[in-house]
């Protein structure tokens, strides 16, 4: 009995220690739900505010500044929408994030395919040069780069901010495509050199196709960067025809410095389609990276 009662004693307990995991497992993941849901207020609550705030007048920011639309007015979006201007800042953006957009992930493709799958001299001091890249921001080169800019004749000029946005985008396109393209298999271009493929066709028929997460997740990352851009476009564009979304708002902001609501409502139609199309490509982002980090 005594052998018995030791034995089951031990049992017992551990059974109770299994018991009192679960309270505490339960805490923790309590813990960790309340900090993700104060993060996401954090993030988002800004965001809300200003979107909200398009609904509302001046005489209800000022009254209530946190208050919600009461009533709802729809007269500061739609004197937005109504206006040329928001149309003509929006189609530039849409010009300068595709055009970096398709250099970006034209260029940094096919770089990536040499440094993957070419053995020469120089090749790992290349690699680090597009690395050195990624800690080399825009802002830093902004002078030289202006001037640059200026010699070439291009300022004032969607394409003085096109061109140095792709530059500045290979170094990122770079580092994630490298490892994609290192992971296809030489037996697979072997295969393809056998069955009569060129070098080119084996880039086009197989490479593409096989690195298309990875060419998604950078094209992504070339465009947001792009429309976002703020910096290199303050230094290039004088004309206000050729503004970029984010110039617009900074003027518009200056110009309706007193229409509180119509400042927000043109900031908010500026910021939706980049979040939309965030919203929308985020698993493409994470799946892009993942498989980079895997490669």
């Amino acid at each position: 009995m005594t052998a018995t009662a030791s034995i089951i004693a031990p049992k017992g307990r551990r059974d109770r220690g299994r018991g009192d995991s679960g309270p505490v497992r339960r805490e923790r993941n309590l813990g960790t739900y309340f900090i993700a849901l104060l993060f996401i207020a954090v993030c988002v609550g800004p965001v809300a505010y200003i979107v909200l705030g398009g609904f509302r007048t001046n005489a209800q920011i000022t009254s209530s500044p946190a208050g919600l639309p009461a009533p709802w007015n729809f007269g500061n979006y739609s004197a937005v929408l109504s206006s040329g201007v928001f149309w003509q800042q929006l189609g530039n953006s849409l010009i300068a994030g595709i055009s970096t957009t398709l250099g970006v992930v034209v260029l940094g493709l096919m770089v990536s395919f040499v440094l993957a799958r070419y053995h020469f001299r120089g090749r790992g001091a290349l690699y680090s040069l597009f690395a050195a890249g990624l800690m080399f921001p825009i802002t830093v080169a902004i002078t030289p780069l202006y001037l640059l800019v200026k010699d070439l004749g291009l300022t004032n000029s969607l394409a003085g901010v096109i061109l140095p946005q792709i530059a500045f985008g290979l170094p990122t396109t770079v580092i994630i495509l490298v490892p994609f393209l290192k992971a296809i298999p030489d037996e697979l271009e072997e295969a393809a050199s056998i069955d009569g493929a060129s070098r080119l066709g084996f880039f086009f028929r197989m490479v593409v196709p096989l690195s298309l997460p990875g060419v998604v997740t950078t094209g992504i990352l070339a465009f947001i960067g792009s429309w976002n851009s703020y910096i290199l476009p303050l230094f290039i564009l004088n004309d206000a025809s050729a503004y970029t979304l984010p110039l617009g708002v900074q003027a518009f902001s200056s110009q309706y410095s007193v229409d509180t609501a119509r400042v927000l409502a043109f900031t908010s139609l500026s910021m939706i389609p980049a979040l939309a199309f965030f919203a929308v490509f985020q698993r493409r982002i994470v799946g892009g990276l993942t498989g980079a980090v895997k490669g």
